[in-house]
Formats: structure tokens, C-alpha cells, sequence
């Protein structure tokens, strides 16, 4: 089984998977309270399952793009168990896990995180018929008017996307659409997902040097 841990931004996720199906998933607004939800959170979610820590085989955490904080502080929760614990560590990036909620579609896919200072983090993915969502370059930080401007090609977007930036994308472009809230919503049953992909494959990280994804603002932030 593998828990995952998404405190990559406001929006929090836990989930327990046990390589076959999606056992439980947790996700809510955490109003910064990171550092006081999470560790009660995860005790719940293991005592309703009627889990144990050593019963897990892994544990998964989003590694970034997202805030500093609570970036530090699900990466801190995860590295303390997997070491205590003896269990592998499977880092994922946040916006694979956003892209893994969409099937294939008739466009490319823009994934988006708030970086700050009216600036985003954004990744585009294609679809590839075996492999799935599949990154075409990059992530970067950068504004919606930039990223809006090097986009030709039919694109949905999905994230962290203000009202004010859904109306800026669909007015850039007839190609532009915008996923709902709803289908927007990074979900830790993804991250679980990903996770054992990796795990299965008999991939996982050094909690020692396994280190958050900030990504660097060309801004200077």
C-alpha cells in the first residue's frame, strides 16, 4: 500500500492505495494550518482503514511546483516516516498530478500552480496513446499574458486558475478552453498512482537529497 501527501499549495490531499484501487482520499482548503492539520490527518486516515505505518510499501508526496512552505512542510511529514519507518520515498511533481486527472483529449494540456506575485507555474503535456500525458517542456514561471502569447495550438487548461485568468484565456483564443473547478482539483488518489507506477518499477528517491521543486522565477522571486 502507499500513502500519499500533497501539501504543495492551499489545497491539501491524502490518499491510500493498494496498487489494484483507491482505498480512501482526503482532499480541503488548508487556510496555511499545514503544519497543524496534517499529522492528525494522516493518524485518522490510517485508523479508518484499520492501517498500521508498517503496513505501507511506500509513501508518495508532490515535490513542486508550489508554495515554500507548505512544499517544506508535506516533504518534512513524508521524509520523517519514510526514514522512521524504513519505507521508500516516491516524489512527484504537481503538476504530473494535475495532468493525470484528464484523459486524452483533442488538444495539448497547460497545467498551472500559483507561483507568486501574479506569476504561475505551468507545464504542457501531450497525449501519447501508451504512455499517457506525456511533458513537452519544461516547467516554467511566468505570466498568463507570456504564456498565453506562446500558445497557438488548441489547449485546455487546468490548476489554480482565478475567474479573472479563466476570462483572460478565453478571450486570448477560440482554441483556449478552460477545465472546471471540479476537474481542476488536484487529487491524491493521482499522486498515489503515480507513485506506485514508480514503486512498481522499483523506483524511489534518497529522502536524504530529495529536495522541493521551486523552480526559479526568472523575476528574481
Amino acid at each position: 500500500m502507499i500513502l500519499a501527501i500533497d501539501t504543495a499549495t492551499k489545497w491539501l490531499g491524502l490518499a491510500v492505495h493498494n496498487g489494484r484501487s483507491l482505498l480512501a482520499e482526503l482532499g480541503w482548503q488548508s487556510h496555511n494550518t499545514q503544519t497543524i492539520d496534517l499529522a492528525p490527518a494522516i493518524d485518522d486516515l490510517l485508523r479508518r482503514l484499520h492501517i498500521e505505518m508498517a503496513d505501507l510499501k511506500g509513501i508518495g508526496v508532490a515535490i513542486g511546483p508550489g508554495s515554500y512552505t507548505g512544499l517544506r512542510v508535506g516533504l518534512s511529514v513524508a521524509k520523517g516516516l519514510a526514514l522512521g519507518y524504513q519505507t521508500p520515498l516516491i516524489g512527484i511533481s504537481t503538476l504530473d498530478v494535475l495532468a493525470a486527472g484528464f484523459g486524452p483529449v483533442d488538444a495539448q494540456l497547460c497545467t498551472v500552480a500559483e507561483a507568486g506575485r501574479t506569476r504561475i507555474c505551468a507545464a504542457l503535456y501531450g497525449w501519447h496513446k501508451r504512455l499517457g500525458w506525456q511533458v513537452k517542456a519544461d516547467p516554467v514561471i511566468c505570466t498568463w499574458d507570456d504564456l498565453l502569447a506562446g500558445l497557438e495550438l488548441p489547449t485546455t487548461f487546468a490548476g489554480e486558475i482565478s475567474p479573472e485568468a479563466g476570462k483572460q484565456i478565453r478571450a486570448a483564443s477560440n482554441n483556449f478552453r478552460v477545465a472546471s473547478p471540479a476537474a481542476s482539483a488536484r487529487r491524491a488518489g493521482h499522486l498515489a498512482e503515480l507513485a506506485w507506477l514508480r514503486l512498481r518499477k522499483g523506483s524511489s528517491d534518497d529522502p536524504a537529497s530529495l529536495v522541493p521543486n521551486y523552480l526559479r522565477d526568472p523575476a528574481g522571486s
